[in-house]
């Protein structure tokens, strides 16, 4: 069969111009076919006009000859101009074959390609949009050509089909979503510019609502911010910057927690530009969805902490961070904490609800350390649930507790991260006590180990987050105690508590003020300060630099009596006595000289009532580890006689340079204020003589030194006694103190000082006995 018979009806004349190299022959050709299809729409004749269409793409342009497959190009364009109005009929089989030489390696023949395309396009308008999905595909593929002619092409094209899109409202979304999905997370800058373009146009049409496929692309949108080229970042910063103004709008209609995930992952972007939009659009998912996002919160403190950290370069994610950490914090609710594990989920309704049933950020306001209010969670903020089914949303605090635990565990985080997971504990406590307590055994040990972080306010809230679990009514919970064994002896110390938080104004309770629970100790605290005093042991340096600051602020947060009490029980059975020792000297300082004492000092100088005498006595037996602590105290409580009989018995004891230091230490006390009672006491020789012998009697100890000599000069004051008589009835209170002190024992005091300072001079000799040995086997 010869060539003119088989490409029959198309003239010889016509196949020979279609085959020509000249450009000029196959336009005459494409006229020439251009005026039979006409004739063959005319006579309605469609199985002719379906041989031409298949004639032109098969002999030509498939065919394996570049000019025949350019005539092939130009024919088919010239058959739909002349189908018009009636080429959708026939738009798959004019499409298809273009479509394949988008992939040609000749640049000109992909130009002629996108050219003939249009052509078809422009004359077909809304019907092509069946084909939509694969005129996306072939010219995301042009796009991002190299031959600038082809691009040039490519983009004449893409402009007409946004337009035709734009108009119809025929648009099949669904259909259409795949293949987005997949091109979106094209490497190349022009594709890339090419997909954003389309979202752009997408987003910009009425009748598309993109948003409800949001979740599908989000993802993708992310990665092409971190775009090297600033033209495509600055286009994706649009697109996102329209998404989000939509879901402002509409957020009945957002898919929160489909996204949920994909903006944690980008919050933690190396990018700044990622990381800033991811966690903008956090914020705003947090403060819109409300407790919609709870389930999520691992992932979003995961993300948001170490931002926290973050210095002035990034000052503006820093920020924004800190706001998504303030408003999720302020999701978290009492009634997350509810123990029937079928209630513990807040249920949103399906009726329209106000704000404060989802988000209810004016509700957890309490407590000190609770999120600010600057998250700015306007009364339009939140949306309800239209669909028919009850949504439960769950507080994950398994998940929560493991990232925060993971966060005080390591050490680079910054100190702003540190504090916000402290106060993220704190809060977990006051709002869910009784599940947080689940938790306690495992938090302990590094809410311990953080009490030896450099920064003060690290140690400020973690000493919050400690009182909290010791105060706790949760912690008595049973099961959620200290497990039994040598360490939970809580029960061989009497605690004593304030009948009214009003009681404990004066000795500065924010802490307990800031705190739902009643000012009890459960049984973590004898636990707490067991370990605390540990930790003090094991590790010096804490106690010599911040014992004493850690010691004064649990006061504040906690009752200065029980805290006073549990430690002097604990160090009366203490092994260590040079440990023993320091400890109480740490201790007699912070009493004698700290303003958050001042009710403390005043209960025991009087000893009226039979508590602040049974707490002498508690303290009396660990003071003893300190022969000079020991007087101090009793100059406190003004015990003046047993005072100097315990000077009396400082002549049978070792007498050291740290001895003598700690006595001159105990004269500079002497002179300030918080003695002002006992030196005014010195006026009333008559009644206090063993004060006057006391003071001689410390006198008696000093070498010649400036402690000797002020001490001196202080009793050189001292008043003759036959000079200040004054009449019967005006006796001293001393001796009504004294009176009331009358039914402690201190002679049996007296003999434990004795056996304790014996313990000691011991263990100084074992000490020195070893030393000797050590230096007899350096000398060998």
């Amino acid at each position: 069969m010869n060539a003119e018979r088989d490409l029959a009806p198309l003239a010889p004349s016509v196949v020979r111009a279609l085959n020509d190299k000249l450009y000029e022959k196959r336009k005459v050709a494409a006229l020439e076919i251009e005026k039979l299809v006409r004739e063959f729409v005319a006579q309605n004749n469609t199985s002719q006009i379906k041989h031409v269409i298949q004639i032109l793409s098969q002999e030509f342009a498939l065919s394996q000859h570049p000019h025949s497959r350019k005539g092939g190009l130009i024919g088919l364009a010239a058959c739909s101009i002349a189908l018009g109005k009636d080429s959708g009929l026939y738009l798959k089989e004019l499409i298809e074959p273009v479509l394949t030489c988008f992939n040609d390696a000749d640049s000109r023949l992909r130009y002629y390609a996108c050219e003939a395309l249009y052509n078809i396009v422009k004359v077909a308008r809304g019907s092509v949009l069946p084909h939509f999905n694969v005129l996306f595909d072939g010219l995301s593929k042009l796009a991002a050509d190299p031959d600038p002619n082809v691009k040039s092409g490519s983009e004449l094209l893409d402009r007409l089909l946004k337009d035709i899109v734009t108009e119809s409202n025929q648009f099949d979304l669904v259909g259409f979503i795949p293949l987005l999905r997949e091109r979106i997370y094209s490497n190349n800058q022009y594709a890339r510019q090419f997909i954003i373009s389309w979202i752009l146009v997408l987003e910009s049409v009425p009748d598309i609502n993109l948003l409800d496929y949001l979740p599908e692309i989000l993802d993708g949108l992310f990665q092409i911010l971190g775009d090297n080229s600033k033209e495509i970042r600055k286009m994706c910063e649009v697109a996102l910057g329209e998404f989000l103004k939509e879901i402002k709008k509409n957020p009945s209609s957002v898919k929160f927690a489909e996204m949920a995930n994909i903006l944690v992952i980008h919050c933690q972007a190396s990018d700044d530009l990622i990381q800033l939009t991811a966690m903008c659009w956090m914020r705003e998912f947090i403060q819109l969805a409300g407790r919609v996002m709870l389930p999520y919160s691992s992932g979003i403190l995961t993300a948001v902490l170490p931002c926290l950290s973050y210095d002035d370069r990034k000052k503006n994610i820093k920020e924004v961070a800190n706001v998504c950490n303030q408003s999720l914090m302020k999701l978290v609710i009492p009634e997350d904490d509810d123990m029937d594990e079928a209630k513990q989920s807040m249920t949103l309704p399906a009726e329209p609800a106000s704000e404060e049933s989802l988000s209810k950020p004016e509700a957890v306001s309490g407590g000190s350390l609770d999120a600010s209010s600057d998250s700015n969670i306007s009364n339009t903020s939140v949306f309800t649930i239209t669909s028919s089914e009850r949504i439960p949303v769950t507080l994950n605090l398994d998940g929560i507790v493991q990232v925060l635990d993971c966060h005080l565990h390591d050490t680079s985080i910054g100190m702003m991260t540190r504090i916000a997971v402290l106060k993220w504990l704190y809060h977990l406590y006051i709002k869910t006590p009784r599940k947080m307590f689940r938790h306690t055994d495992s938090l302990f040990p590094i809410l311990l180990r953080t009490l030896s972080d450099e920064s003060d306010e690290v140690i400020l809230k973690d000493l919050e987050v400690l009182a909290e679990i010791a105060s706790s009514p949760a912690g008595q919970t049973e099961g959620h105690g200290p497990s039994d064994g040598p360490d939970a002896r809580s029960n061989q110390v009497e605690l004593h508590v304030p009948v009214k938080a009003s009681q404990l104004s004066s000795s500065g309770t924010k802490g307990m003020e800031c705190s739902p629970s009643t000012p009890t100790m459960n049984s973590y605290f004898y636990k707490f300060m067991i370990n605390l005093l540990k930790r003090f042991s094991s590790e010096r340096k804490l106690l010599e630099m911040r014992g004493a600051f850690i010691i004064r602020q649990l006061c504040l947060l906690l009752n200065a009596e029980n805290i006073f009490h549990s430690m002097a029980d604990i160090l009366l059975r203490e092994e260590d006595l040079k440990f023993a020792s320091t400890m109480v000297h740490t201790l007699n300082t912070i009493l004698l000289t700290s303003s958050e004492l001042f009710q403390l000092r005043n209960q025991l100088k009087d000893l009226k009532t039979q508590e602040s005498r049974n707490l002498f006595c508690c303290l009396y037996r660990s003071w003893c580890h300190n022969p000079v602590t020991t007087v101090s105290l009793c100059f406190l409580t003004q015990n003046y006689k047993h005072a100097y009989d315990l000077i009396q018995k400082f002549g049978d004891l070792e007498v050291t340079v740290d001895f003598l230091t700690e006595v001159d230490k105990l004269v500079q006390l002497i002179e300030c204020p918080i003695f002002t009672y006992l030196r005014l006491q010195l006026l009333d020789v008559k009644n206090n003589p063993y004060l006057i012998k006391a003071l001689y009697g410390l006198l008696m100890l000093l070498p010649q030194s400036s402690a000797f000599q002020l001490l001196s000069h202080r009793l050189q004051c001292v008043p003759n006694p036959e000079l200040m008589q004054t009449a019967d009835g005006a006796k001293s209170s001393a001796g009504f103190k004294r009176a009331a002190a009358a039914n402690i024992d201190y002679t049996e005091l007296l003999q434990h000082f004795e056996k304790v300072q014996n313990k000691h001079l011991e263990a100084r000799h074992q000490r020195a006995g070893r030393g000797e040995q050590l230096e007899r086997r350096v000398v060998l």
